[in-house]
């Protein structure tokens, strides 16, 4: 894909805690799939106490992995970046066994409400049932024993997404909002491309020096990493209104086009991600439809 480079070499070392860097353990569930890449990465933040990052999906051995890792440890803190049962399903039954507290941007909601007819393909993969005890604000910060985290609201991928900065360290744990293996899946109604992107600049305009993300491997060099997704994603929407100007007016003829090199599996997500750019495009008054944005709807340019 232009503007990016990505990064496909990851060693997940299922069952085992991997230090990542000084204080930090990653552990990845055996979840693999297109949308995961080799699966969920867990963070263990800390010394004899400690905060974990996304405890990740209900998987019985990944639990019992968690455990080993936490051995002797006490576990305060319990952070989500978002509301996919890949990432917070597993808080509840650790928190139960820790007595942790579960710290959240808030309940899982859709960035935007559903349109009449609509469907949320993606209701399945989330998990509805997480409230956090402690719903935590952009900039609020929260300690422990020799770590402290500030949560840096993301929303995009999903409305209730954040990334957490280890204070001190450069090190931002960065979700789903931004991965080194590919480009993060924006979905609607459950994710905004308007409030990603923005979300992006947000990035942009910190001075982190190492991105910890919720799959694959690190983002080593965040700044120039930051701007070839940003690159990317206009590309993406020049692909999309060159192909309206071209009189392909539907979604689905347009991911067959922009998408032949891709795995059809990833398909109807990708369907949903050109709907995201046209919502946005929308919004700028550069494109209009025959009705509200939908995955049916056709679409022109305006003004043609």
């Amino acid at each position: 894909m232009s503007g990016a480079n990505f990064d496909l070499f990851f060693d997940p070392a299922y069952g085992r805690a991997v230090p990542v860097a000084e204080g930090i353990q990653r552990l990845t569930a055996n979840n693999p799939s297109p949308f995961t890449f080799h699966g969920t990465n867990s963070y263990i933040v800390g010394g004899s106490s400690v905060a974990v990052i996304d405890p990740g999906p209900a998987n019985a051995a990944h639990f019992e992995a968690l455990m080993t890792a936490l051995a002797g440890r006490q576990v305060t803190h319990i952070f989500i970046s978002h509301t996919h049962r890949d990432h917070s399903p597993l808080a509840k039954r650790l928190k139960a066994e820790t007595g942790a507290l579960t710290v959240g941007e808030g309940p899982h909601r859709p960035s935007r409400p559903l349109r009449e007819g609509e469907v949320n393909l993606f209701a399945e993969s989330s998990d509805t049932d997480f409230v956090p005890d402690i719903a935590i604000r952009d900039g609020q910060t929260i300690s422990g024993d020799g770590w402290a985290l500030t949560g840096v609201l993301t929303p995009g991928h999903t409305a209730n997404h954040a990334a957490f900065a280890l204070e001190g360290s450069g090190i931002l744990f960065s979700g789903d909002h931004v991965m080194a293996w590919a480009t993060t899946i924006v979905a609607p109604p459950d994710g905004s491309m308007a409030d990603y992107m923005a979300s992006l600049d947000k990035l942009l305009a910190r001075d982190d020096g190492l991105l910890l993300p919720g799959h694959g491997g690190p983002v080593t060099s965040p700044a120039p990493f930051l701007r070839g997704l940003k690159t990317h994603r206009r590309l993406r929407e020049r692909s999309i209104i060159e192909r309206i100007r071209t009189g392909e007016s539907t979604i689905p003829r347009m991911v067959e086009m922009i998408y032949r090199d891709t795995d059809k599996r990833l398909h109807g997500a990708a369907a949903l991600s050109v709907l995201a750019h046209i919502e946005e495009l929308m919004e700028r008054g550069e494109v209009t439809a025959d009705g509200p944005p939908s995955l049916v709807a056709h679409y022109r340019l305006a003004g043609g």
